[in-house]
């Protein structure tokens, strides 16, 4: 059971940057069919800090998230997707991911993201905004009257071409907001802050339930990651409550022995 003296995601991620703010704490490959084959970037604990306030200022500034809101997040096995994932927890928003029950607004089923079909309306018509890379699902939650956000992928996107009108462009807008986030509210411990697939226990998670000890992987272990969304997000918290790091392939192609090799892969995880 959650306690007041849970550790949070912030804590996880404020921790890491006290610690050592210049290593490598998420390092992305993308082995995906696109335009964005080939891409790696390493995110220090600096740099996916800045990334998840822009994000949560965005959210908590403008996109009127706050506390107990609840946010859909229609992204790929990505490093934009965890550190919105992070951003939703910092102000304290629930995160819902495609899935188990929760549908993403669109028709088409993405790799290790849930069965996506359906509208917004399927998900009980409360969720406060859609965050999505896919233009279709982002135009039908606008036009549904929900909030949305349209990511675009590639590591150097300066804007999307096609986003519709009154959708939040992140590629153009995020970078105006400040690097430093400070939450209005901060979550109880015993708040939902994750409703998920199939790759976490079943049924929503509790803000202080989502920071999980690993101590058979050792201290700063090098931790690979697979599996569904919400599985990887709540890995990548054990990794850095470990002192740790993440290797994160998107659709891997190929042996991987030697990218583990060169990347110090110390913990493999299955997926599922």
């Amino acid at each position: 059971m959650p306690t007041e003296r849970s550790v949070l995601p912030a804590d996880v991620l404020a921790t890491a940057l006290r610690a050592d703010a210049t290593r490598p704490r998420l390092t992305f490959y993308d082995d995906a069919v696109g335009p964005t084959r080939g891409e790696r970037i390493e995110l220090s604990a600096k740099v996916l800090t800045n990334w998840v306030a822009k994000a949560a200022n965005a959210l908590q500034e403008d996109l009127d998230v706050t506390s107990g809101s609840r946010v859909l997040l229609d992204l790929p096995l990505h490093w934009r997707a965890v550190y919105w994932a992070l951003a939703v927890w910092s102000v304290g928003a629930t995160l819902v991911l495609p899935g188990a029950g929760d549908r993403a607004p669109s028709n088409r089923a993405p790799s290790n993201r849930g069965p996506s079909t359906g509208t917004v309306a399927d998900l009980g018509g409360d969720i406060a905004l859609v965050v999505s890379d896919d233009v279709t699902v982002v135009a039908g939650a606008h036009s549904s009257g929900t909030g949305a956000v349209l990511v675009s992928l590639p590591m150097l996107a300066r804007g999307h071409l096609d986003t519709p009108g009154g959708v939040f462009d992140e590629a153009r807008e995020l970078a105006t907001y400040g690097d430093v986030f400070d939450a209005w509210e901060s979550p109880s411990p015993a708040a939902v802050a994750l409703v998920g697939a199939a790759g976490v226990a079943a049924g929503p998670a509790a803000y202080g339930a989502l920071v999980v000890p690993r101590p058979e992987w050792g201290d700063r272990p090098r931790v690979e990651l697979a599996g569904t969304l919400d599985r990887v997000l709540v890995d990548a918290l054990s990794a850095w409550y470990a002192d740790g790091s993440v290797v994160l392939v998107r659709d891997p192609d190929g042996e991987q022995q030697a990218r583990r090799t060169s990347e110090g892969v110390t913990v493999r995880l299955s997926g599922g």
